[in-house]
């Protein structure tokens, strides 16, 4: 018997006790954090909610198992909030469509939710109305023309069922209680309202596909509401592909168990909490920048070594040599050696020490 067959279903329970001080500690830690990075410059704050987004947009696909291109979500993310970033790559439609999600939910948190909101929202994760090769409903709730909404694992023939949802008929009732209880105001803590909303919004299950990033997305704008913040410094979405495997795994259990869901709740605590010490790393991240951009102004550099030194200090991805140099700027190898080797002699760049055939370079270390 899956939860959403119990007979006092959607009646969660649950004891507080069992993670009261974790509770409270995670919500003295959203409350420091935010603190923090609301005492910085406009400037560094509006890189952190930059980095966070796009960690959030990509991290949430990624555990669906879609790579998106992280230059392509932060441009759109940038161009949509009016952010000035320099160069900006261009979006297809597809990340369009899951930034425009992202931010509508985060920037207009405290817009009530609605069956119309949500249909905008899958419908922006399926511009083309397919997901992959097959045709979807898109912009509605699921129907029973694909038989029962299953998650189901292993071979053909050897099908595991680790969850079925309820029939497509009980969507539109259910999503309605869904709906009306999340725009209540009720007596429950707001982190702890975003924890219940994810797992009731899975367990319905109401689109043909997308639930699981729209889950993340609600749990987005919950958050922010408990933060009373549009501004995004932590993401939830970035821990939870950390803690992937753990993540189906109290998932599956709790679809399966009663009504008590005290076990996901501490769950998804623990992960907020481990997501908000997570973020520290996004902090230093912008304040290394921020010293290195103090540096660097000083210093004589074209557009295209700026362009470079943004991606190094963005987390560039291997070892920075002069052929990718020239395959990103789209230059000759030997105007790349050149943009290089003046940054060698400027002080702003250092050959790396290794064995390899091909020399790779790195930013010289800052004191702090």
């Amino acid at each position: 018997m899956f939860i959403h067959q119990r007979s006092a279903w959607p009646n969660f329970t649950w004891d507080t006790s069992t993670f009261a001080s974790l509770l409270l500690a995670v919500r003295h830690k959203q409350g420091k954090l935010v603190g923090r990075m609301e005492g910085l410059g406009f400037p560094l704050r509006e890189e952190a909610v930059l980095q966070t987004l796009t960690l959030d947009a990509v991290k949430s696909n990624e555990i669906e198992g879609e790579v998106l291109d992280a230059d392509q979500v932060r441009s759109s993310i940038a161009r949509k909030l009016g952010i000035d970033i320099g160069s900006l790559a261009p979006a297809d439609r597809h990340i369009e469509g899951v930034v425009e999600m992202l931010l509508d939910a985060t920037q207009n948190f405290s817009l009530p939710l609605s069956d119309e909101r949500l249909f905008g929202w899958q419908a922006s994760l399926f511009p083309t109305g397919r997901s992959t090769l097959y045709k979807i409903i898109v912009g509605n709730w699921r129907d029973a023309s694909k038989g029962p909404m299953q998650v189901v694992s292993e071979a053909m023939g050897r099908e595991k069922v680790h969850f079925e949802a309820p029939s497509a008929e009980r969507v539109p009732a259910e999503m309605e209680a869904f709906i009306h209880w999340f725009n209540q105001d009720d007596e429950n803590d707001a982190v702890l309202k975003a924890a219940l909303a994810h797992l009731w919004f899975v367990t319905i299950h109401p689109f043909d596909d997308g639930n699981g990033r729209i889950a993340r997305t609600i749990t987005d704008l919950q958050l922010a509401r408990s933060d009373n913040s549009s501004q995004r410094f932590y993401s939830m979405s970035a821990q939870i592909q950390v803690e992937r495997k753990r993540y189906y795994d109290i998932l599956e259990k709790t679809q399966k168990s009663d009504l008590d869901i005290t076990e996901w709740l501490e769950w998804f605590l623990g992960c907020l909490d481990r997501a908000l010490s997570a973020a520290e790393k996004t902090l230093e991240s912008v304040l290394r920048k921020s010293r290195y951009w103090t540096f660097l102004n000083q210093k004589e550099l074209t557009e295209r070594q700026k362009l470079m030194l943004n991606k190094l200090l963005d987390g560039f991805e291997g070892k920075l040599n002069t052929s990718k140099w020239a395959k990103i700027t789209k230059v000759s190898t030997d105007t790349a050696l050149r943009d290089i080797q003046n940054l060698l002699e400027q002080g702003v760049l250092e050959k790396e020490v290794s064995g390899g055939r091909s020399t790779s370079y790195r930013l010289v270390e800052l004191e702090r």
